[in-house]
């Protein structure tokens, strides 16, 4: 019965790691495609992978872009690009980038995504600050 209960406990955990690793890269393929977007200066495509909440605030892709252009540069444009850790929790994911910018500087961006009624993930939030080398 104990062998029983450990298997069942150990698919289960097989099952959500599995589950996480598919929330995981679908939220790694909204960030790249809005990245994509900014690379083409698309503002409307980019403007499409903002959560609700954001679009309440930038009632538009140009004010949006304004946004990003003038306070995000870094995510704007950039030198690298990488997937750091990802955390899943609540129907939320919060996922870390490591860019190097234009300028050869290091920065770290904490992305939070947000699933949708429809089961998409869409960007909420993006906390950008410089990285620390030790």
């Amino acid at each position: 019965m104990r062998m029983l209960a450990f298997v069942l406990a150990f698919v289960m955990g097989l099952t959500l790691l599995a589950r996480a690793g598919d929330e995981v890269a679908a939220a790694q393929s909204v960030i790249s495609a809005q990245q994509e977007a900014f690379s083409s200066d698309d503002d409307a495509a980019a403007y499409a992978f903002a959560a609700p909440a954001l679009h309440n605030y930038f009632q538009s892709p140009q004010s949006f872009m304004f946004m990003v252009r003038n306070g995000y540069a870094p995510v704007y444009r950039h030198r690298s690009f990488q997937f750091g850790e990802a955390f899943v929790s609540d129907g939320k994911i919060t996922q870390q980038v490591h860019i190097i910018d234009a300028d050869g500087v290091a920065w770290e961006a904490i992305y939070t995504l947000e699933q949708q009624p429809d089961g998409t993930y869409k960007i909420s939030a993006c906390v950008l600050t410089k990285a620390v080398i030790s």
